[in-house]
């Protein structure tokens, strides 16, 4: 099969399609023949060699998937046939032509979707349900500030605050990125690049702040979150884009509120969690994806690109070109 592959860690430039062999499914996983993948922050960590993929995972990149089922291997549950049209979470391994995933983390595409619009749902849109539900336990009313609103993980966490009856805002660092959180139901916008954005939430929040944080940039960010963070208020760190340095009293500030930093990340939670968590996105979201709902949620794609231009597809992400998220489309054929 082909698979897209780096020899060596650095830039995009190193990446390259590669036939590899298929892969077999081992017990209780299933086999299956991908259409689309996506493209997550990770998948550049790991081809500059600052995020290996966990033990036993495969080192093709790739951390979710849409195609159909094409296997199984023994010991599988039956809930899974041949043809079925499925999505899951990864380890690793979704730029590929087939992948291998425990039955456990695939979920069923919703009826009136396509392969393309669904490979943008496992990663982004479980990290954000596993940050607002699993850890952040957000509740009815409260105040979410989401960092990089524009992002897929950003444009999922805007949608599920809304489904959990609470009040998204958000920062980006362009208009355009603004608009669109908007238009996914962000209540209001910052952009961090020409404004204080604690300033403006407390503004906003008539200075009480929000309860909870969503941060992906991490150090840079520590004094203005702790600002704009309420009393007793939830901040969760699921990524460092700016590095994990900080330089200052955060921990006096951090008392000061009685506030709590939850540490978050997804692709090394053991089997049995993600199982979990898999199971109840399927079960209290998923049914929202289908056209008879309200609220209607949606996966926003930025742009796909066929398996051959995946190094073109982590440079516009590199240089965060991007809202929403980039699909990797594989070959129609084998």
């Amino acid at each position: 099969m082909l698979a897209a592959y780096f020899d060596c860690p650095g830039g995009p430039e190193n990446l390259y399609v590669k036939e590899v062999m298929k892969p077999h499914p081992g017990e209780g996983e299933v086999l299956v023949k991908v259409s689309a993948s996506a493209l997550n922050r990770a998948d550049l960590l790991q081809r500059r060699g600052k995020y290996p993929p966990p033990k036993g995972a495969s080192d093709i990149l790739g951390l979710e998937a849409a195609g159909s089922v094409a296997g199984l291997g023994p010991g599988c549950k039956g809930q899974w046939k041949i043809g079925d049209a499925v999505m899951a979470l990864l380890s690793g391994g979704g730029q590929a032509e087939y992948v291998t995933v425990p039955e456990g983390y695939l979920m069923p595409i919703p009826s009136d979707m396509t392969f393309i619009q669904a490979a943008a749902i496992p990663e982004a849109w479980l990290t954000a349900f596993q940050l607002l539900h699993f850890v952040g336990k957000v509740q009815k009313g409260e105040r979410v500030l989401i960092h990089a609103g524009a992002s897929g993980v950003g444009m999922a966490a805007i949608q599920l605050v809304r489904l959990a009856k609470a009040i998204p805002i958000v920062t980006a660092g362009t208009q355009e990125k603004l608009k669109a959180t908007t238009n996914a139901g962000a209540a209001v916008g910052f952009n961090y690049k020409n404004e204080d954005f604690s300033e403006k939430v407390l503004a906003f929040t008539q200075g009480s702040g929000v309860d909870l944080i969503l941060d992906c940039v991490g150090g840079s960010y520590w004094e203005k979150n702790i600002n704009c963070l309420s009393t007793d208020g939830r901040w969760i760190i699921y990524g460092l884009l700016s590095g994990g340095e900080v330089h200052g009293d955060l921990l006096a500030r951090l008392l000061s509120k009685r506030a709590s930093i939850h540490t978050s990340l997804l692709r090394s939670r053991d089997k049995e969690y993600k199982e979990r968590l898999v199971k109840a996105f399927t079960e209290d979201v998923l049914p929202y994806f289908s056209g008879r709902t309200s609220p209607r949620l949606q996966p926003l794609l930025d742009s796909v690109y066929p398996l051959q231009e995946i190094a073109e597809a982590h440079r516009i992400m590199e240089e965060n070109k991007n809202i929403g998220k980039i699909v990797i489309e594989m070959p129609a054929s084998s």
